[in-house]
């Protein structure tokens, strides 16, 4: 096994779970445990730190030492992929939405991400949009050298068999496989993941972070599409609320993007009976906290 194997290796499975007395406003008849992937890595978090594992390895495989992928001046996968670059040796370049930024001060996320050695390249609003495009990314290598590509969001079939592994982890930790399993959902890599590895007897839950027209059909998993907010990065008092309730009564950070509006739907669903009494549930913490709202604090 070579260093970078091993390393991974080491973080597989190190996220406990953290079994949460009365966490909600109000009591629920379910037995709650939160798997704390904000614990991986103090950098690499989360589900991005699943998504990018085997992509890691198929880089160094095929003796690729840049990986080069694309994200909006928030992104948390641009900060993970940035982060596990410098932890793990690899270059980084983010092809970043927005031409007009780099006329700007960066952002925190931005900035962390130069910190950590990532090479930014602005791009316009329109070419972002060729991001998956061959002849765009063909482009792109020419400038860059030869790069490892990930796409926006990190999630390809990589992705997929590495966030595939947490229903295995938790069902080895457990002892037992838990009656759901809930994780907040963008690109929909984790999600695809967990449902792709859970026996018969979990049900996936995702809660969608973002608005979406209509539920997408024929899902081995159930969408939720009612913990939105108002969409992608919105949220509303009533949410941050929420969150600063449930911090305070169990002292773990959360954010207002992803794991913090999981948290809230389970909260809703439990009060309104949708679990049966005494259902085990497990809800993935998938890091992100650079995103955190200062709103949180004030």
């Amino acid at each position: 096994m070579d260093e970078l194997a091993r390393q991974l290796a080491q973080l597989t499975g190190n996220s406990p779970i953290q079994w949460l007395t009365d966490p909600f406003p109000e009591p629920v008849t379910i037995r709650l445990g939160l798997k704390r992937d904000d614990l991986l890595h103090p950098l690499v978090s989360g589900n991005k730190w699943r998504k990018l594992k085997y992509n890691l390895l198929a880089a160094r495989q095929q003796g690729l030492s840049t990986l080069l992928t694309f994200g909006g001046a928030y992104s948390n996968h641009l900060y993970a992929t940035a982060a596990a670059g410098k932890v793990f040796g690899f270059n980084t370049v983010g092809i970043v939405r927005g031409d007009e930024l780099a006329h700007k001060p960066l952002n925190a996320t931005l900035s962390f991400c130069q910190s950590c050695g990532m090479h930014l390249h602005f791009v316009t609003r329109l070419d972002y949009q060729r991001k998956d495009d061959p002849a765009f990314q063909l482009e792109l290598m020419q400038l860059f050298r030869l790069c490892y590509i990930l796409p926006e969001g990190g999630t390809n079939e990589l992705a997929i068999r590495g966030t595939a592994d947490l229903i295995p982890e938790l069902i080895t930790q457990l002892g037992f496989a838990p009656d759901y399993v809930c994780c907040p959902v963008g690109t929909g890599g984790t999600v695809a993941g967990l449902a792709q590895s859970a026996p018969a007897e979990t049900t996936v839950l995702g809660f969608m972070a973002l608005k979406l027209p209509e539920p997408t059909p024929n899902l081995n998993w159930v969408q939720l599409t009612d913990y939105h907010f108002g969409g992608y990065a919105k949220t509303k008092l009533e949410l941050l609320s929420f969150i600063r309730a449930f911090e305070q009564k169990n002292g773990i950070l959360l954010e207002q993007v992803y794991t913090g509006k999981m948290l809230y739907g389970i909260y809703d669903l439990a009060r309104t009976g949708y679990f049966p009494a005494g259902a085990t549930v497990v809800a993935v913490h998938t890091g992100g906290l650079q995103g955190r709202s200062g709103e949180l604090d004030a």
